[in-house]
């Protein structure tokens, strides 16, 4: 039977072999032995080796490895320790990048009570929370944490802080009434459940759930059932990888072909078309998206945006779709009072004056029938409670006369704690020698014992109009999402009993709502103009829901609003339908959010979802990137999330995402710099061997290319900064790769240009000798490639951009430059290298020809740009 809710108290004990006195021993052994432990179970991980030695199953790493395989058989050392170097420091990498502290299992865990209060042989005791049982009968009093899901049996005043699982901050009262039909998780008020906490009152439940089957259990099932996604530009670049590695593999058989067949020596054609493979794969490429991310959540740390995994900062400017909570990240988390209903008019709190009586015995009310406090500025007890001591604060004329001061003055005589049965509270005091009763609570039982009511200076009977008028305010508050409490006293020298709770002089309503963050509206607006869809999911009640979302911005014309209820009553089908229209989702669970994630992820969208609660867990790993509240959020929900926003604030989200988008216009920008240089190598190299022409490079001359041209340029290229015009563009198709059209045209022109002047430089040196041919092709390359760094920057021109936006750019080249003179000017490295000396002129000519490309390609730029 898992509706527990639908049953009377009876029918429970009787459905779990048990009754209020206890287990007996046996019953424990036996349920122990068929429900097992009250634990939760784990996944097992991948050992830290594991993930190290999944680094270098990549086709591309396969041929490097390969490829030093053949330079420690031919006897090249140099080339073997290098290419082992950079295959070992990437691997390294990525197992940091990719090992993550899969804690979310474990702070699950650490939410259940490690002792327990139950009964037994009808004898208290206490026991390991591990070792409770369905039917086990529990006493819960304010402070413990709950052990399992449970039904009340005897609720005392019981309210619990279940915002781990619903997401909502307010306590929930709990009772023992039966509740016909279905319901959402946040109001089945006669239920417990694992992990939640008592705030208040105490109880007597029976378990009817523990370990996996619990509600805490089902998320951590979804937990363990949920996969984590690839990015967009993992799949671009794993796509990428397979035709580069295609692609590298049949030139490089054919060089090798073309060599032999040119009666090279075996080892020799087989060393060089090695090292061609190693100079056309850009073996430092993940380590630049690797680097280039982690700058990138350096900057995102500064603007509170704390990314986990250091492949959701790419993710993130691809964002279409943003699933976000309601209340703490679109909201300020705090009640506060809104308008104010008194002496027959709707007023604010700047309005409210002390000096007229009526008002001030609304004040009183609030200060003195509350249980709440304000200490150093924080909000002590219910939200509800000290949002109206801190309207009592706003109220002109209070001087001195602070809430604490007030209730010193005016002490309680006798209370009558809130009950969620009667939804009251009172308290007497003596006011002017007469015993007064102040009682707040809810409208629909409250009014119906007010006998009189106050206008101003005047008491009258009230009458069926003024209750409908009352009625009618309240109403008008609930349609915009506002929680409202009635106010009424009375003075009375008869005892105050549940009896004398009546005959009440009606004072006054005061409406009051979770507001939105200031800064939500805009951010909502920024994410539209940027192509990004919002979406709210909430723990909340559907009107709130929606009035805030309507406020926000959020909720438009023809939009839907829907309930967890009516989400689960609809097919997939039909959500895949109407997923585009609906706005708004309220009371909804956590199968519910992942469903929502999965079919806008079905309809192609790249999904954020936001969450802080434990129920948010499998919703926030689900999608595609997982937002967490640093502020509010439970550790599970950090945990899982790949971002943690450490101001809990959803314009930081809009941030990060622009952020992300300039970090993948960057990355790319990188891969065109690698593989435009690369593709020039290789266009130099096919065009000799074609014509029989030398060697235009020795294998050394090729992996200094590779290491000093593809690094620090592409590198500088990745820290690039973004502007506000990355959030006037639609949010890119993550179905689109690296290498679209355009980005293919760019490479091949640009790779084609520099190899004409690497071939030209070739053959100015082959007039000389092969080995002045090698040096020079070598030596303009070189130059060129990172000169091309400034070209690849952005698709701006340098007059646009200029050197001080990005100054690692300038230091990249200088470095490069200052190696390159070793090479071409200390006798020892020349040796090493194979470099010949060159005399000035044959210098000119290279330094000419290496600027031919930058020059061609920054006047195309000056051009598009004047048009």
């Amino acid at each position: 039977m898992s509706k527990w809710y639908q049953q009377d108290s009876e029918t429970v004990l009787k459905e779990l072999d048990s009754r209020v006195t206890g287990l007996t021993s046996q019953e424990v052994t036996d349920k122990r032995a068929r429900y097992g432990e009250n634990k939760l179970q784990e996944t097992k991980k991948e050992s830290v080796l594991q993930v190290f030695l999944k680094q270098f199953a990549d086709l591309l790493v396969i041929i490097l490895i390969v490829a030093a395989s053949v330079s420690l058989f031919t006897g090249d050392m140099e080339s073997f320790f290098v290419i082992i170097f950079v295959l070992v420091m990437n691997a390294i990498l990525g197992t940091i990048q990719h090992v993550k502290a899969e804690k979310s299992l474990e702070s699950l865990k650490s939410l259940s009570s490690p002792h327990v209060k139950v009964i037994r042989d009808n004898t208290k005791m206490e026991i390991d929370s591990v070792d409770v049982v369905p039917g086990d009968i529990v006493n819960l009093d304010a402070g413990d944490v709950v052990c399992g899901d449970g039904r009340v049996l005897e609720s005392y005043s019981l309210q619990i802080n279940e915002s781990s699982l619903t997401g909502e901050s307010t306590n929930v009262e709990k009772n023992t009434d039966v509740i016909a039909g279905d319901v959402a998780l946040g109001d089945r008020h006669n239920m417990v459940f694992s992990g939640s906490l008592v705030t208040n009152g105490r109880a007597l439940i029976v378990i009817t759930e523990t370990g996996m089957n619990t509600e805490l259990g089902k998320i951590a099932t979804l937990m363990n059932q949920t996969k984590d996604r690839k990015t967009p530009l993992q799949k671009s670049l794993d796509q990428f990888s397979a035709r580069l590695a295609t692609g590298i593999m049949i030139i490089s058989a054919i060089v090798f072909a073309l060599e032999m067949w040119r009666h090279m020596a075996l080892m020799d054609a087989l060393l060089f078309a090695v090292a061609l493979a190693v100079a056309a794969i850009p073996e430092a490429l993940s380590s630049i998206v690797t680097i280039v991310q982690a700058m990138g959540t350096q900057k995102m740390a500064k603007e509170n945006a704390i990314i986990k995994n250091l492949s959701a900062v790419e993710s993130l400017g691809c964002v279409s779709v943003i699933c976000s909570d309601k209340t703490g990240t679109l909201t300020q988390n705090k009640m506060t009072v809104q308008q104010i209903y008194i002496d027959g008019e709707l007023i604010n709190i700047e309005d409210l004056d002390i000096s007229r009586q009526s008002h001030r015995y609304l004040l009183y009310d609030c200060v003195l029938a509350n249980d709440s406090s304000i200490v150093d500025g924080v909000g002590i007890g219910d939200p509800t409670e000290y949002a109206l001591l801190e309207m009592y604060n706003k109220v002109k004329g209070i001087h001195d006369m602070s809430n604490d001061l007030l209730r010193d003055v005016l002490p309680r005589v006798e209370e009558l704690p809130f009950d969620s049965d009667r939804k009251l509270m009172s308290t007497k005091h003596i006011i002017h020698g007469e015993m007064t009763i102040f009682t707040k609570g809810a409208i629909d039982v409250l009014l119906e014992r007010c006998t009189k009511i106050r206008l101003g200076d005047e008491i009258r009977p009230i009458t069926d109009e003024d209750k409908k008028e009352i009625m009618a305010v309240n109403d008008h508050f609930s349609r915009n999402g506002l929680r409202v409490l009635t106010f009424a006293y009375k003075e009375s020298r008869d005892p105050l009993t549940l009896e004398t709770e009546n005959d009440y002089t009606f004072i006054g309503l005061i409406s009051m709502i979770d507001p939105p963050r200031e800064e939500s509206m805009k951010a909502v607006a920024d994410a539209k103009e940027a192509g990004i869809r919002t979406v709210m999911i909430t723990g909340d009640h559907k009107v709130t829901a929606t009035a805030i979302a309507k406020q926000i911005g959020i909720f438009n014309e023809g939009d839907e609003a829907v309930t967890g209820m009516e989400l689960d009553a609809m097919s997939e089908e039909e959500l895949d339908q109407r997923v585009k229209r609906i706005s708004v989702y309220a009371r909804v669970s956590p199968e519910n959010k992942i469903r929502i994630v999965n079919a806008w992820q079905k309809a192609g969208k790249i999904v954020s979802m936001t969450g802080d609660g434990v129920n948010d867990a499998p919703a926030l790993k689900k999608a595609d990137i997982g937002v967490a509240m640093g502020i509010t959020g439970t550790e599970v929900s950090k945990d899982a999330a790949s971002m943690i926003l450490a101001d809990d604030n959803f314009a930081t989200i809009i941030k990060a995402v622009a952020n992300g988008r300039v970090i993948f216009n960057n990355i790319k920008n990188a891969v065109l710099y690698l593989l435009s240089g690369n593709m020039s190598a290789i266009i130099a190299v096919l065009y000799t061997s074609l014509l029989a022409l030398p060697i235009p490079f020795k294998a050394v001359q090729l992996l200094f290319i590779n290491l000093v041209t593809d690094s620090l340029p592409a590198l500088a290229i990745g820290m690039e900064p973004g502007d506000d015009s990355v959030l006037k563009q639609k949010p890119r198709d993550p179905h689109q790769g690296i290498m679209d059209r355009k980005f293919i045209t760019l490479m091949m022109s640009q790779g084609l240009l520099i190899a004409i002047c690497v071939i030209t430089a070739f053959y100015l040196g082959l007039k000389q000798s092969a080995t002045m041919a090698s040096s020079m092709a070598f030596t303009t390359l070189t130059l060129a490639r990172l000169l091309h760094g400034f070209n690849c920057r952005s698709e701006e021109s340098l007059f646009t951009l200029g050197f001080k936006r990005n100054m690692w750019s300038l230091y990249a080249f200088l470095t490069g430059i200052v190696l390159l003179a070793l090479v071409m000017f200390v006798p020892a490295v020349m040796h090493m290298f194979g470099v010949a000396s060159m005399s000035t002129t044959q210098v000119g000519c290279v330094i000419s020809l290496a600027l031919v490309p930058t020059i061609i390609i920054q006047i195309i730029k000056v051009v598009r740009e004047h048009r």
